[in-house]
C-alpha cells in the first residue's frame, strides 16, 4: 500500500523520539476509568493493542514478548501448580502458563476490566480461550491490594503490567513495597518475573533501578532482554527468587521444555544463551546502580 494511502499511528517513545505504524483500520477506541485503550490493524505487524498511546503487543511478534516473560521463571520451578499473574490483560500470559500440565490454579489480577473485555473480544489469537479455562480465576482489582489481603502462596508470580509512566495505573507496581509483598507470597523454591521496560537509552536507567530495587529483597535477580520488532527495541525483563539458584541451560533446559511438552516458537537453550548474555556496558550499569524505588520515591519514565 503506498504510504500516502495509510492512516498513521505515531507512538511517542520519548519526548524526542517516535515510532510510526501504517494503520489499515482502527477497530476500537475507548477511554476506560484508568487508561485509553485502542485496537488497530496495521500493515506491518497485524493487529496491535495500544494503551495510553503505547503499543503493548502485536499479532506478529507477541509470542516473543510473552515467551520471554513467562518461561524463564516457570522453568526454574520443578512443578508449578499455583501461579499468579498481575496485569496481563491480553490473556497471552495466561496462554503460556497454561501450557504446563502441572498447573492446578492460575489467578489473574487486573485493574481494568474494560481492557480485558476488549482483549477478550478482539485479541482471540492472543488468549486462545485462556480466560475460559476452569483453572483460571480472574479478579478485577488493584494487584497490591490483592497481595496485601490474600494468604495464598504461589509457585510463580508474573508481573505483566504497563510501564510506570507519569499518572499511569502501574506506578506503585514497581516499588520496593510491591516487590516485598511478592516475595512474601512465593512458596519455597518459588520464582518471580516481570516486564521491566525498554532496554535502550535512555530507558535503561529505569530498568537498572527496577533491578536494583528487586535485588534488595531477592538475592537471586537476573536481568535479560529480547528484541521485539513491534517495539523497535530490545525489551527488558527480570527473573528473581528469594534464594540463590541456577538457571537451567543447555541440554538441561531443552530437556525440561521437552518433558513439559511445551511447543514454543521462541524460547530454548540457544535463545536463553543469547538473552541472558548482556553487553559489558549494561553489566556495569546494573552493578553500579544504587537507586531504590519506593512509595515515597516513585519511578516515572516520563
Amino acid at each position: 500500500m503506498p504510504a500516502e494511502e495509510h492512516k498513521w499511528f505515531i507512538e511517542h517513545t520519548s519526548p524526542g523520539t517516535a515510532h510510526m505504524f501504517g494503520v489499515v483500520n482502527f477497530l476500537k477506541s475507548r477511554r476506560t476509568k484508568y487508561q485509553q485503550v485502542e485496537i488497530a490493524d496495521t500493515e506491518q505487524f497485524g493487529r496491535i493493542l495500544i494503551l495510553d498511546g503505547k503499543i503493548q503487543s502485536s499479532q506478529y511478534d507477541e509470542y516473543i514478548y510473552h515467551e520471554a516473560l513467562v518461561h524463564p521463571a516457570m522453568l526454574t520451578c520443578p512443578t508449578p501448580r499455583c501461579v499468579l499473574v498481575t496485569g496481563g490483560g491480553e490473556g497471552a500470559t495466561l496462554r503460556e502458563i497454561l501450557r504446563y500440565p502441572s498447573i492446578e490454579k492460575l489467578v489473574m489480577v487486573d485493574l481494568d476490566q474494560e481492557v480485558v473485555e476488549i482483549c477478550r473480544e478482539f485479541l482471540s489469537s492472543w488468549h486462545q480461550g485462556s480466560f475460559e479455562d476452569h483453572r483460571v480465576e480472574l479478579l478485577f482489582m488493584d494487584a497490591r491490594q490483592y497481595l496485601e489481603e490474600t494468604d495464598q502462596l504461589f509457585d510463580v508470580i508474573i508481573s505483566d503490567v504497563p510501564e510506570p509512566v507519569e499518572a499511569g495505573p502501574a506506578l506503585k507496581l514497581f516499588t520496593k513495597q510491591y516487590f516485598d509483598l511478592i516475595g512474601k507470597r512465593l512458596t519455597a523454591g518459588g520464582s518471580f518475573a516481570l516486564q521491566a521496560g525498554d532496554y535502550g537509552l535512555p530507558f535503561i536507567d529505569a530498568h537498572c533501578a527496577i533491578y536494583n530495587t528487586i535485588r534488595q529483597i531477592m538475592p537471586f535477580t537476573l536481568s535479560y532482554r529480547a528484541f521485539v520488532p513491534s517495539f523497535n527495541t530490545e525489551w527488558g525483563f527480570i527473573v528473581a527468587a528469594p534464594e540463590e539458584r541456577k538457571m537451567p541451560a543447555g541440554e538441561v533446559l531443552d530437556l525440561l521444555i521437552q518433558e513439559r511438552s511445551l511447543n514454543l516458537r521462541y524460547y530454548d537453550s540457544e535463545t536463553a544463551r543469547s538473552i541472558f548474555s548482556l553487553p559489558k556496558d549494561i553489566r556495569a550499569r546494573l552493578a553500579a546502580e544504587t537507586k531504590i524505588i519506593d512509595d515515597d520515591n516513585l519511578l516515572a519514565i516520563y
